[in-house]
C-alpha cells in the first residue's frame, strides 16, 4: 500500500479496485492516444491530397492560409509532430500514474483528449465526410475518456468539472497541437530531407 491508498483498502488492491490497476486508467491514455494517432498518420496525406481541394472550393470563406497550411504539412513533419505530442501525452500519463490519477495535468490532458475526439466528429460533420481521426474518436477516444473519468470518480480522485475545465482541456489540447506542429516544422526546416 502506498501513501495515496486509503487505509481501509484491502492489501493487494489499489484505489481503483482489484479489477482495474491505475495503469489501465493513466497509462491507458497513452495507449488510446497512440491508436488514435496511428489512424491520423495512416490517413492524413491521402486525405489532404484528395479532400482539401474539394473543401477549399466548397468553403470559399475559409482563409486561404488555412488550406495552404494543411497542404504544406508533409508526412515526415506530421510524424514528427505526432512524436512530439506523444511526449506530452506520455508525460501526462506518467504524472497520472505517479499521483494515482490525482494529477491536474493528467486530468486536464484526459479531458482534452476526450473533447478533441468530439472536435473530430464535429469536423467530419462540418465537412460531410471522413476526416483523419474520426473513426477512432467515437469508438475509442470518447469511450476511453468517459470510462477513465468514471474510474477516477469512483476512486474519489476526479476533480469537479466546471465550464472553465472544459475550456482549459480544449485549450491544452489545442496548444499542445500547435506547439507540436511548430516544433516539427522547425526540426524539418533545420534538417534537409534525406
Amino acid at each position: 500500500m502506498n501513501a495515496d491508498t486509503p487505509a481501509d483498502t484491502p492489501a493487494g488492491t489499489d484505489i481503483f479496485g482489484p479489477s482495474t490497476a491505475p495503469g489501465a486508467v493513466t497509462s491507458g491514455l497513452l495507449a488510446a492516444w497512440a491508436v488514435h494517432d496511428l489512424e491520423e498518420m495512416a490517413t492524413m496525406a491521402r486525405w489532404t491530397r484528395t479532400r482539401v481541394p474539394a473543401l477549399r472550393e466548397r468553403h470559399p470563406g475559409v482563409p486561404d492560409r488555412v488550406w495552404r497550411s494543411l497542404e504544406a504539412v508533409d508526412g515526415r513533419e506530421f510524424a514528427t509532430a505526432v512524436a512530439v505530442m506523444g511526449l506530452v501525452v506520455a508525460a501526462a500519463s506518467a504524472d497520472g500514474y505517479r499521483t494515482g490519477g490525482r494529477s491536474a495535468f493528467y486530468q486536464a490532458s484526459l479531458n482534452g483528449f476526450g473533447l478533441h475526439g468530439l472536435v473530430h466528429v464535429a469536423q467530419a460533420a462540418a465537412t460531410r465526410g471522413y476526416t483523419p481521426g474520426v473513426i477512432t474518436s467515437p469508438l475509442l477516444v470518447v469511450p476511453f475518456t468517459l470510462w477513465a473519468r468514471g474510474r477516477l470518480r469512483r476512486a474519489g480522485v476526479l476533480r469537479p468539472t466546471r465550464a472553465r475545465d472544459i475550456v482549459s482541456g480544449l485549450a491544452l489540447a489545442g496548444a499542445a497541437t500547435v506547439v507540436s506542429h511548430a516544433v516539427a516544422r522547425r526540426i524539418h526546416r533545420a534538417t534537409p530531407a534525406a
